[in-house]
Parts: C-alpha cells; structure tokens; sequence
C-alpha cells in the first residue's frame, strides 16, 4: 500500500507538470503586519493546476492511479495548488510563520466553483523538516503522497482544502515542533483558514468563494489536532459545520501511561524525540531535562534535542542517531522493592494480550532510546497518581486523566489530552481497531465513552472501524470497509509472494496505521461530510 500511494503521487505529480503548470504572481503583495493569522504573500504562489480531465486521464494510466481512483471516485474539480505563508505562533505563544497548501477546485459551476465549503485538514507525523504539504508534485517531498490523496479526496470533489504544513516545518523559522500541543496546533490550523480565506477571490479560480460550511479533519498526528481545532472553534464562537478525526492520540495522558507500562507502539522512536523537543521548548518554566542525558541514554543523547523535525526517521537511523523500535531496555529496572521489581519483570516487555505481544517485544532491547531512570520516575508517578484507564492491574478505574501528575512529562500529556470537552456538532471518528501505532481502544473508544452520555444528542457522533464487517446493505461505510479488507489481503498475498511465512502479518502491521487506513477512513469522511 505504501508503493500505491507512492506510484500515485508520481502519476499526480507528472499529471499537473503535464497540465498548465504553476508558477507565482509578481503583483503579489507582502503583508508585514505579523498579525496571527495574517496571509503573508496575497495572491499565493500557484505551485500547479490541473484540469478534472487531465487529472482523471493520467491517472488511469496506471494500475496503481487506477486503484487510487477506485477510493477516491473519478475527479469531478480541476484543482489549482497555491503555496500559502502566513504568520502564527508556537508553542510557547511566541510570534512565528508558517506555511501550507490552498487547494482550490475548479471547473463546473456550482459544483467545482462558486460558494464552496472549506476542509481544514491536519496532517499526520513528519520527520523531515522540508515537509510540503502544497507540493505533491516532488517524489523527494515527504508529504507528496498525503497531498495527492487529499487532492484528489477532496479537492477534486468540489472543497477548498487548507492544509499548514504547522510552525516548525518547511519555511517556518521556528526551530521545533509544537507536537501534539492541543492550544498551539489548534491555533496555527486556525491561523491557516484565516490566511487562507484572505487569498481567496484574489487568486485565478476567483470565482471560488467560501460557502460558509466549514469541515475540519485530519489523520493520526493531524486526528489529534483536528480534534484539538474543533474544541477551540467551539470555545471561541467559531462555527464548525462537522469534523471528522481520524485515528489520533486524542487521550494523550493514558496513551503514554500505556506505552510506559510497556505497550509500546510502533514508531514510537520516531514519535518520542518531537514529544521531548515539544515539552521542553513549549513549557520552559517546567522543563523536561536539565541535559538530554537526563532522559536519553549516552549512544543517543547528543543532539537529541535537535534531531525533528529534520533528516527522515530512516537516515537517522541508518546514521545511529535513533533506534529503530528500541525504546526501553530489556533489562529491566531492579532494587526498587518487591513490588516494583515484579511489576517491572512483568512489563519488560508485557506478554498479554498474546496477540500483542509480538509488537510489544520490538519496543525492547539492548540499544534503547530511554534510559531505565528515567522510565522508573514515570512509572513511579503513573502509580501514585493514576490515569483512569490505565492500571497495571488491568482494570480500569475511569475514563479521566490523573487528577493531579508529578512528573513532567505527564503534566505536560494532561495538558494535551482531550478528555476534557464534548462537540455540540456532528463528529465521525474513524480509525482501525488492530492499529498497531494509535491504539484504537485507548484513543478511539475511549473517546466515545467519554463522550456518549454527555452529548446532547446521540446521532452528534458517529464510530467507524474500518477493519470490522459491514453491518448490512444499509451500512453507509460498507464500501470503506470492503475496501480495507481488499487492501489488507493484498498486501498479506504480497509479503507471503515475496516469501513471508507468517502468512504476511507482519507487513499488513507495518503497513496499517500508514498506508492502509488513511484512504479508507478518508472516504468514509467524504461521505459523512456530504450529507451537511
């Protein structure tokens, strides 16, 4: 599925370069103000167009363009790709830019121009700092094939997208990353549909205006902020007409609680050093370390603090700087007393559920990222002031946060978490219930039962698990879900071809939470948003 979305975003690529092309305004004008929100350059950089015909015809070239365009449905919208600057803040509130991708549909009226609705979306984990979101023309740009398919989901389906890049990639100066900061994120999303909306009547397809209907989503890293997006909206008066997360670290403080505790999740290498650099650089009153060693063992801990965004996971790795899954040492901690001691044999790494196990164990070894102390600290605060959902017994106590963390680290995973407001408009949350990077169970579930009986009406929220069966020819996700499964056993009879004798568990692992869900989930997205 990864080489699907990558040979699409060659044949999208190659599509638009073949079309009329991009290219900026030399009348544009520069707006120095610096106020949040404020588009930088008016009009924006168009960095391509590309007609529905063309779009459509290129696409079915290829088997793997035609696939895409099973998902997605034949574009209907031409699509002009304009490269957005504008000014935000980080995670500290200080003054920063950043930039993002304006996609505009064109073509039909009605349909493709006129008073169209906005999609905000947030996109998923970045390593690489050059991560362009407007460009999915570049096989070397990192978000090129998460742009291709929003493209040609949603843009090419009549919504104006506004997708930032976020504060610290890109263009933006700001030298980190406010990573799953919920009050920074939602703030730059907010300041990228202000600056976004500014450019609109003032680029090529001037006749595509804003309707008024606004839909926020986004994917792993972007589930969280999108939520993040629709309770800051929602605090603030800002109308949301729906959003629709999918498969975020929304109940940020139990997820870490788990991972801790040894459920480690795949990526979690990656994850962990923007979740350090985040909390460090946005609550400098209360910092993480007072030298990277504090947390990180010796092989890793020069220039730890630095590392993301910048090279790509793999060249870090490949460079020694990162493990690959190795985030705690199979030995575990001992000489803590009787009981921490077997609590510690128990989890290092947990055997249960057996069908976890397996990824659990990659999660351990000798070439750790985190050192054993430090590990101990948290788990010594995670047992003295418990998140409900996470026990080491295994029976949870609540659905809420710890009433009042000690350490760090978890204070600073309170202030993300999401349990803490409930969405008066309609919400679809979708996710897989097998994913092996955000636990679906943990965020997903946990969500819906905070929420259920305290919405005030129960249709305001929608479940979908793209890995179940349809529930009957009324199942409106039934095509999703059909649609998984093909994809699934695809990529198992590829990996058992290519000599897998685990009958291709462990590639349809790897490729689950990054390849396999995001286009399913996005159409199932598409549909929900139809109906408003």
């Amino acid at each position: 599925m990864r080489s699907f979305l990558h040979s699409c975003t060659v044949v999208l690529g190659a599509c638009m370069l073949a079309a009329c092309g991009g290219g900026g305004s030399s009348s544009a004008s520069v707006n120095t103000s610096a106020a949040a929100g404020a588009l930088i350059y008016n009009p924006p950089a168009r960095i391509a167009s590309v007609s529905a015909v063309d779009f459509a015809a290129n696409l079915s070239k290829t088997q793997t363009g035609a696939e895409l365009l099973l998902v997605t449905g034949p574009p209907v919208c031409g699509i002009d790709f304009h490269y957005i600057q504008y000014y935000t803040v980080g995670g500290a509130g200080e003054a920063t830019t950043a930039s993002g991708a304006l996609m505009v549909p064109t073509g039909l009226p009605g349909v493709c121009s006129g008073k169209q609705p906005i999609l905000l979306y947030a996109h998923g984990t970045a390593s690489t700092r050059g991560y362009n979101i407007a460009d999915p023309t570049s096989t070397t740009n990192e978000a090129a094939s998460e742009s291709a398919l929003i493209a040609a989901m949603f843009a090419a389906h009549g919504y104006i997208v506004v997708a930032p890049n976020y504060a610290g990639y890109d263009s933006s100066p700001l030298p980190y990353h406010p990573f799953v900061n919920g009050d920074a994120q939602s703030k730059d999303m907010i300041n990228a549909l202000g600056a976004a909306r500014q450019a609109l009547g003032n680029i090529p397809a001037s006749g595509t205006l804003d309707s008024g209907k606004l839909f926020v989503t986004g994917y792993s890293e972007g589930g969280y902020v999108a939520m993040a997006t629709h309770r800051a909206m929602q605090q603030t008066g800002i109308a949301v007409t729906a959003a629709a997360p999918m498969s975020g670290p929304y109940a940020t403080e139990a997820f870490l609680d788990a991972i801790f505790f040894g459920d480690v999740n795949l990526g979690s290498t990656e994850f962990f050093p923007l979740i350090v650099s985040s909390g460090q650089n946005s609550y400098k009153s209360r910092p993480l370390y007072r030298v990277t060693s504090d947390i990180i063992e010796s092989t890793y801990a020069t220039g730890f603090d630095t590392l993301l965004p910048g090279a790509s996971f793999s060249t870090l790795v490949q460079q020694g700087k990162l493990p690959l899954t190795e985030l705690f040492n199979s030995t575990p901690p001992s000489g803590n007393g009787a009981m921490l001691d077997a609590l510690f044999m128990a989890i290092t790494p947990p055997t249960s559920p057996p069908a976890q196990a397996p990824l659990f164990a990659l999660g351990f070894g000798a070439s750790n990222l985190i050192k054993n102390s430090y590990r101990l600290s948290y788990i010594e605060d995670a047992l003295a002031n418990p998140d409900g959902l996470v026990n080491p017994s295994g029976t949870p106590t609540g659905l809420l946060p710890a009433v009042n963390p000690q350490h760090p680290l978890r204070i600073d995973a309170k202030i993300s978490d999401l349990r803490s407001w409930v969405p008066i408009t309609p919400v679809l949350l979708c996710g897989g219930n097998a994913d092996p990077t955000v636990y679906y169970s943990l965020n997903t579930q946990t969500m819906q039962a905070f929420w259920t009986p305290q919405l005030a009406a129960p249709q305001l929220l929608t479940v979908l698990d793209v890995d179940s069966a349809p529930t009957g020819v009324t199942d409106p996700f039934a095509a999703a879900k059909v649609g998984f499964a093909t994809a699934k056993a695809a990529v198992a009879t590829a990996a058992v071809a290519a000599g897998a004798t685990d009958g291709g568990a462990a590639a349809v692992t790897q490729a689950y939470h990054g390849t396999l869900v995001p286009p399913f989930c996005s159409a199932a997205v598409r549909g929900f948003f139809s109906q408003f």
